[in-house]
């Protein structure tokens, strides 16, 4: 984090450009929207069924999971379930959105508990970049 520590001007001289990512607790997606490798491409699952969870694993694979997949014995003993592409695989994918924000103030706070939220990242950059702008002419200006 950059800041300027040199108290010159109050913080409501400042604005502050912020992208942040909560933690992913609401949105859950879908393989596909998730852009899910094992979607596009399929995936293996190898299975050791001489444990209790191996045997739970493989049971539900076969008679509950809705999946479609080929299935093999390893030398070792293992199962490998080779699942075709473009289905759902077992993971609850997530998705976090971020949060692209402009406030007033700097890290002393936001003298006037202004926030914008912009809706798409180009057009943070956009206010971000035209802002920078806006400083250097008054630097020039003096």
């Amino acid at each position: 984090m950059n800041r300027v520590d040199r108290g010159l001007l109050a913080p409501g001289a400042y604005q502050t450009y912020s992208i942040d990512q909560p933690p992913d607790t609401l949105v859950r997606a879908a393989c596909e929207q998730a852009g899910c490798v094992a979607w596009a491409r399929g995936w293996q699952s190898t299975i050791d069924e001489s444990t209790p969870l191996g045997r739970q694993q493989a049971a539900y694979i076969r008679a509950q999971s809705g999946r479609t997949f080929k299935e093999q014995r390893t030398a070792a003993g293992l199962t490998v379930f080779t699942f075709e592409a473009h289905q759902r695989c077992f993971t609850d994918h997530k998705t976090r959105p971020q949060l692209f924000a402009v406030r007033d103030g700097d890290w002393r706070g936001n003298p006037t508990g202004r926030t914008r939220q912009h809706q798409r990242p180009a057009d943070w950059v956009e206010d971000f970049g035209e802002h920078q702008l806006r400083l250097i002419d008054q630097q020039q200006k003096g």
